[in-house]
């Protein structure tokens, strides 16, 4: 299987490739799966983990206590919002945030909506982040593509954190009663 994007030519300053996804993307993967791509990502000058990948996103997401550890609430610009998910549970932020992310030496300034709840990922990428950075992701292969300047540059998954962020939610949730 080979999959293949091609972006236009209208890209300023980055070096025309395709971005290809193919068997050898996968090996050391374990398969077969159906595990979400969590990655690391540097955000200002911290390495954070458990960053997921959410196509399904139409906003940037980070935990309150994140930004509580990195000492950066006060930097929290006040505005509340309200997000849904899914299931139509609607989220209050508490705020929103630019930060700085840099993935393989490419650096964009992005919006966070901060949250103050429980879920398993310190932040949430969505389709804000990965069309600034003109992202290709595979959940198969567990791998983000994009263009740099230096040519396609990428970013793997980290599987077991995926596996283990899983196991942790599908336990916390069961024993609950269903919502009514």
């Amino acid at each position: 299987m080979k999959v293949l994007v091609t972006h236009s030519k209208r890209l300023q300053k980055v070096i025309e490739d395709d971005i290809t996804f193919t068997e050898e993307d996968a090996d050391k993967l374990l398969l077969s799966h159906s595990d979400a791509l969590v990655i690391s990502l540097n955000v200002l000058y911290f390495k954070i983990k458990h960053v997921l990948i959410d196509l399904g996103s139409s906003a940037n997401i980070i935990q309150w206590r994140v930004l509580e550890q990195a000492k950066l609430i006060g930097s929290i610009i006040p505005t509340t919002k309200l997000l849904a998910g899914f299931n139509l549970i609607s989220v209050t932020t508490r705020g929103e945030i630019l930060l700085p992310t840099n993935a393989e030496g490419v650096t964009k300034t992005t919006l966070f909506k901060v949250v103050d709840g429980n879920m398993g990922y310190n932040i949430i990428l969505g389709r804000p982040w990965i069309h600034e950075m003109k992202v290709v992701p595979s959940t198969y292969h567990q791998l983000l593509k994009f263009p740099t300047p230096k040519g396609i540059k990428q970013l793997r998954g980290d599987q077991p954190v995926a596996r283990e962020i899983n196991t942790v939610s599908i336990s916390s949730s069961k024993g609950k009663e269903p919502s009514k």
